[in-house]
Formats: structure tokens, C-alpha cells, sequence
């Protein structure tokens, strides 16, 4: 099977993610399960192989990150979907792993997304976190968001990532989208040059050292919208991440910063279900007094009792959204306990 066919079938079978490794057969991950399509294992000739029709398919060249190990891009193919590689080495071999990106945006009521994180949308300025795990959906969430502004008010957004996911139309707004390494130079060249281009709202894909955090929270002190993610879980990990991102002499202003800006804290995870698939879990934190007060005297361990206390906002624990889908019968008892956040209590609550 050549790369186009593969990948043409891997659509048409529903998988999200596809993977090229020597010595393993063709795999692919549908509802969170690795599916082999055959017994034939595959060489590094043919994985090397396979990955020259990537280059191929996407009209790229081997530049100067492939030949330092790993390299990370996007590209379509018209009439089959979207697709993001990272084409890397393993072993003294040549391997990849390729996510699906559908041409089309998700319709966020099919993946479970919930209203009050859709109406993010509606803030006009301030920090906006998305945190979770590598493919919990964060993109997809943030992508669902700025499909909500692009939709409903006239505004210029910008977004920076990297590699680019889903495209995105003019509608009322602009949409400038910029891919990293391809467009710019960096994250923060990028988000620098942003505040130039007269933006409402910037999308960066990833908030990654201290200088790119510190030039987002900036953006957003001076009256922007911005949105980001954080590889964490948990509102109370995700503003200890940020802090802990800048040198200690710096970590009390940071915080100062920060409460004055966030503005909400979206953690999500995907859970297996009980039908065979999986479920998306939301955790949102949206800053109130109480929370700005935890994050500037760095008692971020309160947040969950904050957020408890304040659900009649529109805010609910990670905890809270496990349980009632358990209640729901959709994930069993096991799966509650091994991703909530406080198995003791939890599992006090459910009983033996």
C-alpha cells in the first residue's frame, strides 16, 4: 500500500492518529485503541520509503530540522483531510506519527463540549488557558472557540501555531493564521509582530518557555484576547506551571501579573467509556475576586474548594465532571478513579 492509499483509508476507517514504525505493522489509534491493519511488519526501507511520499504528498523538503532528528509540519490532501506529521528517528530508523485533522471544523456538541466553554468566546480581553494532555483535544477546543468569534463578531484574529490545524474561513472577523518555521521565526517573533497587526484576539498554540509566557500575559494585560494551552491537568497545575516557568526572583510579580489577567482555566481529559469509546472531561475555572485574591498570595491549593463553592458561576472540578458521567453510567468506576484528581474522596463517594 503507497502513502496516499494509507492515508486515504486511515480516513475512510475513522482513526485519529497513524504510526510508521519499523518493525511494527501499519497502526492506527481509533477511540483511543491501537489497531494493527495487518501481520506485516515493516522495514526501515519501507518506512523510509513511506515517509519520502510524505515529503512528497506535502511538496516539502528534508530541511535543516529533519536532519537533526525530528521534524514537525502540516499539509492537506484535496478530497481526504488535513493532516499533522512529526517524522522523526528511532532506533537508527526512520519513523512517524501523523495526526487526522478534518478539513471541516467539529461541531463541538458532537465532542461534548460545554457551553460555558464556548462562551469564552464572548470575552474580549484577558488570558484564556486550555490546558490537558497531548491529545486531549486542546487544539480542537481552541479551534471550536475561534470559529465562535469568527462567527459572531467583527474582530481580527491571529493565530500562531505550530504546525497549523484547522483552517479557518473569513467570516465576520479576519483570520490571519501563522505556522511556525514556515511564517515566522518563532513563537515570540511572531507574538511580538502580532501587536503590530492590530489584533483582538491571538491564538498562540503553545505557551512553551518564560519569554513567550511573558509576552502573552503583556498582550493580554494591554487589552487583547488571548488564547493558549499548557500540557497540564488542573486549573491549580496550570498557574503553578506558568509561575514555575520564570526564575524565582521573578515568581512573585509573575503572580501579581497573572491574577490581574487570567481570566479562565479550561483542563480537559479524554476517558475511555464503557461503550468503547472515549469521552472528553472538562474542568473550568473562570476568575473571580476570590481566585484572583489564591493566585496572588500563591494559595493555588484552595482553587478546588473556590471552584466547588462557586459552581452556581458556571465553574466545575475535573472531579465533579468524572462523576457525572459515572452517575450517567457512560465510564465505569475504574476509569473514575484513575483519571480524578483525588481518588481518596472520590472513592469515599462512590462506596466499595
Amino acid at each position: 500500500m503507497n502513502t496516499l492509499e494509507f492515508l486515504r483509508a486511515a480516513v475512510e476507517e475513522g482513526a485519529s492518529d497513524l504510526f510508521v514504525i519499523a518493525g511494527l505493522p501499519f497502526s492506527m489509534k481509533c477511540n483511543g485503541t491501537l489497531l494493527r491493519r495487518d501481520e506485516n511488519r515493516l522495514s526501515p526501507e519501507d518506512t523510509a520509503s513511506f515517509i519520502d511520499g510524505i515529503y512528497e504528498l506535502a511538496h516539502r523538503e528534508k530541511g535543516a530540522a529533519f536532519s537533526r532528528g525530528d521534524d514537525d509540519f502540516s499539509f492537506s490532501l484535496p478530497g481526504v483531510s488535513r493532516f499533522r506529521a512529526s517524522v522523526y528517528q528511532q532506533r537508527g530508523t526512520l519513523a512517524a506519527v501523523i495526526r487526522i485533522v478534518r478539513f471541516e471544523l467539529p461541531d463541538p456538541a458532537q465532542l461534548g463540549i460545554p457551553g460555558g466553554v464556548l462562551s469564552l468566546a464572548d470575552r474580549t480581553r484577558g488570558l484564556v488557558l486550555v490546558t490537558g494532555p497531548a491529545g486531549s483535544g486542546k487544539s480542537t477546543t481552541l479551534a471550536c472557540i475561534i470559529d465562535r468569534i469568527n462567527t459572531a463578531r467583527s474582530a481580527h484574529i491571529i493565530t500562531l501555531e505550530d504546525p497549523l490545524e484547522y483552517l479557518h474561513r473569513h467570516r465576520k472577523s479576519i483570520v490571519s493564521q501563522r505556522e511556525i518555521s514556515t511564517d515566522t521565526e518563532s513563537y515570540v517573533t511572531a507574538l511580538r509582530a502580532s501587536l503590530r497587526q492590530a489584533p483582538d484576539v491571538i491564538l498562540l498554540g503553545e505557551m512553551r518557555d518564560h519569554e513567550t509566557i511573558g509576552v502573552a500575559m503583556t498582550a493580554a494585560e494591554t487589552g487583547h484576547l488571548v488564547l493558549s494551552t499548557l500540557h497540564t491537568v488542573g486549573a491549580a497545575n496550570a498557574i503553578d506551571r506558568v509561575v514555575d516557568a520564570f526564575p524565582p526572583n521573578q515568581q512573585g510579580q509573575v503572580r501579581v501579573q497573572l491574577a490581574q489577567v487570567l481570566q479562565a482555566v479550561v483542563s480537559q481529559q479524554l476517558v475511555p467509556t464503557e461503550q468503547g469509546g472515549e469521552a472528553a472531561v472538562f474542568e473550568i475555572m473562570l476568575v473571580n475576586t476570590a481566585i484572583r485574591n489564591m493566585i496572588r498570595e500563591s494559595k493555588t491549593h484552595q482553587l478546588e474548594n473556590a471552584m466547588i463553592s462557586a459552581s452556581n458561576e458556571g465553574m466545575v472540578t475535573m472531579d465533579q465532571s468524572l462523576m457525572s458521567l459515572y452517575q450517567k453510567g457512560v465510564i465505569s468506576k475504574k476509569t473514575l478513579l484513575l483519571y480524578c484528581t483525588n481518588p481518596d474522596a472520590v472513592s469515599r463517594r462512590v462506596g466499595p
